[in-house]
């Protein structure tokens, strides 16, 4: 009789221990996921400042264009032109 009642204390420690562990890995998973969470946003965060700073890279580009530059002056005289037959387009609905 003692042979199952110590069969039964050891199943219920290893029962014991492994609910444990399963909680210590519940609190770290949840650990991992707002860390994953906060990573997301940096990235995210990080994305749209770079953006930000590609379309600062732009205009400074085209202002330098504009001014005198000669290493973008085809590309702003197509800009350009381009701006122009928008807005030509825009006043011929506007007239029809």
């Amino acid at each position: 009789m003692s042979n199952i009642e110590d069969i039964v204390d050891s199943l219920e420690n290893k029962i014991s221990k492994v609910l444990h562990k399963l909680e210590l890995l519940k609190l770290a998973n949840s650990k991992l996921n707002e860390e994953l969470q906060t990573s997301k946003q940096a990235l995210e965060n990080q994305k749209l400042h770079i953006v930000d700073w590609e379309e600062k890279y732009e205009a400074l580009k085209m202002a330098n264009t504009i001014l005198g530059s000669d290493d973008n002056k085809r590309e702003t005289k197509l800009k350009i032109n381009t701006l122009i037959r928008d807005i030509d387009h825009c006043i011929a609905q506007l007239s029809d």
